[in-house]
């Protein structure tokens, strides 16, 4: 009995020692744990003993797949996977839609304006006519006011006094011309009895009496027409006042109206606008009054090829050949084929041959060497372009579309050219200068056979401008 208390205290010793080792080894495993939340590295339960208090730590962390685990393919971005044309086009098309909005827009606008619209182009025309009268006698010493009135009555007066004479001269020949309609159509009738057609005498009475029983029976349907008629009287006349106002200020005030235009613009945008316009007011004033010189010498020459072969109202025809000229191509056309069909039913066949020979002579050397020398490079718009445009104005704006046509592409193909040259020479004026090899490349080259005093090569004394020159 006296070894029991020794092999207890051994026994006690022994258990201290265990306990004391084991609070050492889980010292060390929570340091473990602490070092490995750190490091970023996943902690197990099974790593070290009394390692559970870690599961909390590592829980925040996603184990990676397992070695055998199927390999999945990430999904391509949706932009990535459209082919590059596609989105090409697709940004091309809704900046295309919107721009047709845009302009089907304006479009409408415009035409419910039309009226305004066509008064206010009118009086650019003449505007353009007649400000080199009013620069003139400004010159003279006259004041812009007194300049401006003397100009505007003058050019008014002298229109009007056209205008008259045209009609005096119409209702003063109608007479003899319903005369001598009566009388071609006579000769008509008999050359076609006379004909190898073998046309009888009744169809041609039947052919009038169809002729008559269509005016009878569209009777209310004329009425109409001429009720219209009035009614596109009264706008003329409205449009004729609002272009003489508009002439009048435009005149006057001309430079200020543009330059408050020019405010409405952006500023980043204004310095090229304002280089455009006065480009944009040239091109339309040489149209304007190349076309009134080429007009005048038609109407000059056909009108007297008319006189001398005995046509009446050679006078009015003139006249009219002289406004039909402000519409290209189809102007020349009308007028001419009027003024044949006026021959052919007061004087003949012959007669009628005659003039078409005089129409054709002078619309060629019309085409071919008063219009490149008057008008000049400035204005010359391609035969298509001009086709093309006259068309899509008469099917806008009829008659006032047409003569508005051609002379809107000719400034619009002004400003659109010089605009991007404007770009060009800012994006050129902006850009970095040149430096070692790109220098290298734009650096002037010498000219084959020049003298070697003429190569700068940078070895005076004076200093050496690198810098590019301005074009």
């Amino acid at each position: 009995m006296s070894k029991l208390p020794g092999w207890l205290g051994q026994l006690g010793a022994e258990l201290t020692k265990m306990g004391e080792r084991l609070e050492e080894l889980r010292v060390e495993a929570d340091d473990e744990d602490d070092r490995a939340v750190h490091e970023g590295a996943p902690v197990t339960a099974d790593a070290v003993p009394g390692a559970g208090s870690a599961k909390g730590a590592a829980a925040d962390h996603v184990p990676p797949p397992p070695a055998y685990a199927p390999s999945v393919a990430a999904r391509p971005d949706p932009v990535a996977a459209i082919p590059w044309g596609m989105r090409v086009a697709a940004e091309a098309g809704w900046r295309l839609l919107v721009l047709a909005g845009t302009l089907w827009v304006l479009m409408r606008v415009i035409s419910a304006v039309q009226l305004v619209v066509l008064a206010f182009v009118a009086a650019l025309f003449v505007t353009a006519m007649l400000q080199p009268t009013v620069a003139r006698l400004k010159g003279y010493g006259l004041p812009r006011g007194l300049a401006t009135a003397v100009t505007a009555v003058l050019g008014f007066v002298i229109m009007g006094l056209v205008g008259w004479f045209v009609v005096w001269q119409v209702m003063d020949n109608i007479d003899t011309l319903s005369d001598k309609v009566r009388t071609g159509i006579d000769d008509l009738k008999n050359w076609l009895l006379d004909s190898p057609l073998h046309v009888t005498d009744q169809q041609i009475n039947d052919v009038a009496k169809n002729l008559s029983d269509t005016v009878g029976t569209n009777t209310e349907a004329i009425t109409s027409a001429g009720l219209q008629g009035v009614t596109v009287m009264v706008e003329l006349l409205t449009g004729m006042l609002l272009a003489m106002f508009s002439t009048l200020f435009l005149l006057y005030d001309g430079k200020r109206i543009w330059h408050w235009v020019l405010k409405l613009v952006p500023a980043q945008a204004r310095p090229g606008v304002a280089g455009a316009g006065p480009r944009a007011w040239r091109t339309l004033t040489a149209y304007v009054r190349g076309t009134v010189i080429v007009a005048m010498i038609d109407a000059i020459f056909i009108g007297l090829g008319i006189y001398f072969l005995n046509v009446p109202m050679a006078v009015p025809l003139a006249v009219f050949i002289f406004l039909f000229a402000f519409i290209p191509l189809v102007g020349a056309v009308v007028s001419g084929a009027l003024a044949v069909v006026v021959a052919l039913v007061t004087e003949g066949v012959f007669t009628a041959l005659m003039v078409l020979v005089v129409v054709l002579a002078v619309q060629q050397i019309e085409g071919h060497v008063l219009q490149p020398f008057i008008l000049g490079r400035a204005v010359r718009v391609h035969p298509l372009a001009v086709v093309l445009s006259v068309a899509a104005g008469g099917m806008i704006a009829g008659i006032g579309g047409a003569v508005v046509a051609v002379p809107l592409v000719a400034v619009t193909n002004t400003v659109v050219g010089y605009l991007r040259s404007y770009g060009q020479e800012e994006s050129r004026r902006h850009s970095p200068p040149p430096h070692g090899s790109t220098a290298l490349d734009t650096a002037p080259t010498p000219a084959p056979g020049s003298p070697p005093e003429d190569i700068d090569d940078g070895s005076d004394d004076e200093p050496v401008d690198h810098a590019p020159k301005k074009i």
